[in-house]
């Protein structure tokens, strides 16, 4: 309907003008001496629009042909924005495809492009490393060294890549740099502490966690898991001396020293250094807080001296958890030891029949007999002494 309307109006356009320019008596002289030309008032005017539209198509050509080198270059610079944006894609896609010899590739022909060769050489390096090629993968890095924009994701990547490799130092000289822009978003803070880990560095590993764990950035278990390896590494570090085994220990947050593991594993540092009446300390606390039967092994090697007040006092504090683990063959080894200690002769062998009978792993049976016999001895008692002595050999074997 809208195209017979315009239909309508372009005749009825066309049929007035031809009406006026019937009816239009007007002229127009040109003088050019000598010459002169009479023209038609209509006349001139169609000429005048011929001329108008031959001057528009002159100009119009002129500047299309200046512009014409313009629009080639435009042309290329387009062509080779989309190749390289292509590739670039490709680069990805290959790299989450697991493909890395066609990924490398493509980020190969996506780094031509100057505005993509920060992201290309990322990808570039990432797939070398997966391929094994570290020395292409350190390329590929050094070619954006210099470009300020990406410095905390080459960094972020740098550090990802040599925690893989397992180098530490390396790892750490990144986290420096991270450390000093002021990188501290939860990804680096993770890189930082499995290069730490690596390292051995358990001090600032113990910094790391508690820091991802205000952030509730690590599983639990995780996060537990770490504490022990950190306190376990620091605690077995033979350079520590009684003083400075106890400093470090002052350190030790009291949620953390309550733990069974790190409790155990202080304990026996401590029993090391000859510090007894701490490493008691440390256990009763721990095993008042969570019962744990790995922590009687140490107690054991506490044990203070033979008719002193801790002596009985480790006696009632067995005595008072043995009813709550009443069947339980590593606190009936560690009563009886304690007895035996005391020469309490019948409580000894009591509980120690005990803890052979309760005993499922061979160390227990093995401790038990031996103490037994011990005991048989010290009351006069050879044959039965020889027995105990011999069922301890026959489980050393076993």
């Amino acid at each position: 309907m809208r195209f017979f309307l315009r239909l309508v109006a372009l005749f009825a356009v066309a049929i007035g003008l031809a009406v006026v320019a019937r009816y239009n008596p007007g002229n127009v002289v040109l003088f050019f001496p000598p010459y002169r030309i009479d023209l038609s008032l209509n006349f001139f005017v169609v000429l005048l629009l011929i001329l108008f539209i031959l001057l528009y198509v002159v100009i119009r050509a002129i500047r299309v042909t200046q512009k014409l080198p313009a629009r080639v270059i435009g042309y290329r610079r387009h062509k080779r924005e989309t190749t390289s944006n292509n590739a670039l894609r490709d680069s990805l896609k290959s790299l989450f495809e697991g493909r890395f010899g066609q990924a490398e590739k493509a980020a190969t022909r996506a780094a031509e492009l100057p505005d993509n060769l920060g992201v290309a050489a990322l990808i570039g390096a990432r797939a070398a490393h997966r391929m094994g090629q570290p020395e292409r993968r350190d390329i590929w890095l050094a070619s954006i060294e210099d470009n300020e924009p990406l410095k905390t994701a080459r960094l972020i990547t740098t550090l990802d890549l040599l925690v893989d490799e397992h180098k530490s130092q390396a790892a750490l000289e990144a986290v420096s740099e991270l450390n000093a822009s002021g990188t501290r978003h939860i990804h680096a803070l993770r890189l930082a502490l499995k290069a730490n880990q690596q390292a051995k560095n358990w001090p600032e590993v113990l910094r790391l966690v508690r820091t991802l764990n205000k952030h509730d950035a690590l599983h639990p278990a995780l996060s537990t898991r770490l504490r022990e390896l950190a306190y376990d590494g620091l605690l077995s570090d033979d350079s520590h001396d009684a003083e400075s085994i106890a400093r470090m220990w002052a350190t030790v947050p009291s949620e953390d020293r309550i733990k069974p593991f790190i409790a155990m594993r202080a304990a026996s540092a401590f029993n090391k250094r000859g510090l007894r009446d701490e490493a008691r300390t440390i256990v009763e606390k721990s095993l008042a807080a969570e019962w744990d039967v790995r922590l009687l092994p140490v107690y054991r090697d506490a044990a203070a001296a033979a008719a002193s007040p801790e002596l009985l006092a480790q006696i009632e504090h067995c005595e008072q958890w043995l009813l709550k683990a009443p069947n339980n063959a590593e606190l009936a080894l560690t009563l009886g030891t304690f007895c035996f200690k005391q020469k309490l002769w019948g409580k000894a062998q009591r509980h120690l029949e005990q803890a052979l009978s309760d005993a499922e792993s061979p160390a227990t049976v093995r401790e038990a007999h031996l103490k037994l016999a011990q005991l048989h001895e010290a009351i006069d008692q050879p044959e039965l002494a020889a027995e105990h002595y011999r069922q301890c050999a026959l489980a050393t074997m076993l």
